[in-house]
């Protein structure tokens, strides 16, 4: 935690505090470790630590990559999912548009902020899951892209 020398008519001490609780310290002087009890209680400083997990999105691939298919499969289908909780703000597809990697398609609002939600896929919309105003969960569908 702490550590300190001090000389005292000419002896040199080694002082290391390892711990205090409350107002009773752990105290190292020259390899001799004692207990000593202070007058007012010490407060400890300790820094917190910030530990992210790690995100992942809920779309089927990456922003502004076009997944592969099988040969027989059609092209492009597939669908757009929320990457986080929120409302719909605004539906700029409806069923029949084409849409391309990358074209924006829905404003969803999360915490307080606008995200736009781009088209990762390319082909037609068949279907919107959503409506304007809607609340959304992470992974929820939104739009059907065949």
């Amino acid at each position: 935690m702490s550590k300190y020398k001090f000389q005292i008519d000419k002896n040199q001490y080694e002082v290391d505090i390892t711990n205090i609780d409350d107002n009773i310290a752990d105290v190292t002087v020259n390899g001799v470790t004692y207990k000593v009890e202070v007058e007012k209680s010490l407060q400890t400083t300790k820094t917190p630590k910030l530990i992210r997990s790690v995100a992942v999105p809920s779309t089927d691939s990456s922003r502004q990559v076009a997944k592969t298919s099988s040969p027989s499969a059609p092209k492009g289908a597939g669908v757009i999912k929320s990457p986080l909780p929120g409302k719909v703000l605004n539906i700029l597809v409806k069923a029949g548009d084409m849409v391309s990697i990358g074209q924006k398609i829905v404003v969803l609002e999360a915490m307080k902020m606008e995200n736009n939600i781009d088209s990762d896929k390319e082909g037609k919309v068949t279907e919107v899951k959503v409506n304007k105003g809607d609340n959304v969960m992470e992974g929820d569908i939104l739009v059907v892209i065949g």
